[in-house]
């Protein structure tokens, strides 16, 4: 299991946009999406009939980037892992009351269980720079 610094977690949590790198046919694929950290891993949403999705579905092998670029320096954690989904029951439900309270375009256009999963992203190895 990966570690975070102490740091880290709180760069980490923090922050609410990172970019996910996902692959097909030896092609990369990469996104920003909106995430929670929680007990060392990543979670965000994914919506249905989307490159994003069905890359994590035919391969699980996921990269995750938190970063802030700036003139007053640079940081960032960066992770490789495995993803796995989350569409339905407590978990889902779960997730859904943090992402509802945190984002504004989750309460802005809500959705149900089976209409877009969570992924929850473990970290296999990380590096991390500035923090």
């Amino acid at each position: 299991m990966v570690r975070f610094s102490r740091a880290e977690v709180d760069f980490l949590t923090k922050n609410e946009a990172c970019r996910v790198a996902t692959c097909h046919d030896d092609i990369p694929h990469v996104v920003p999406v909106s995430y929670v950290f929680e007990d060392g891993a990543f979670y965000f949403a994914a919506d249905l009939e989307t490159r994003k999705l069905e890359n994590i579905k035919a391969n699980n092998r996921v990269a995750l980037t938190v970063d802030i670029y700036s003139s007053k320096g640079n940081r960032a954690v960066c992770v490789q892992g495995k993803a796995e989904l989350i569409e339905r029951g407590s978990e889902f439900a779960r997730l859904y009351k943090i992402f509802e309270k945190k984002f504004a375009w989750v309460r802005a256009d809500p959705w149900k269980e089976g209409e877009a999963p969570f992924v929850r992203v473990t970290p296999t190895t990380k590096v991390s720079w500035g923090i």
